[in-house]
């Protein structure tokens, strides 16, 4: 069983930095993929950034391409989601996902585990 934990939400302003940490047990990073997915109320849950093939690939969702940056944390043994230029539209939970490597990275039904979410507001 893998057990994912995000940490690092909460509530910055506009323009605003925030990083999200995703860490899990074992060498989970070595053999999954990993994502950050994220949904805002009333909304489906959407592909936001991945890390996949044992760190050496990058994905981003157009909305988020050159503002946000997904990375390993070797020190800490997490994934973690680096948010620059934050928007009132990036608020939303955000969660980590890992998945067997291989096949789509942005397709969420593809990910087999999942953290339970973390927290980012934007306030205007």
């Amino acid at each position: 069983q893998v057990q994912l934990a995000e940490s690092g939400g909460g509530l910055v302003q506009a323009g605003g930095s925030l990083t999200l940490s995703c860490a899990a047990g074992g060498r989970i990073f070595d053999t999954y993929d990993v994502a950050w997915f994220r949904q805002s109320s009333g909304k489906e849950r959407e592909f936001v950034a991945a890390l996949t093939w044992g760190g050496t690939k990058t994905s981003y969702a157009d909305s988020v391409k050159g503002r946000f940056t997904i990375s390993r944390n070797s020190s800490k043994k997490s994934i973690d989601l680096q948010m620059n230029n934050l928007r009132p539209e990036d608020a939303a939970v955000y969660s980590c996902a890992a998945k067997p490597k291989g096949l789509s990275e942005r397709d969420r039904r593809l990910y087999r585990y999942w953290g339970k979410g973390t927290q980012v507001t934007v306030s205007s």
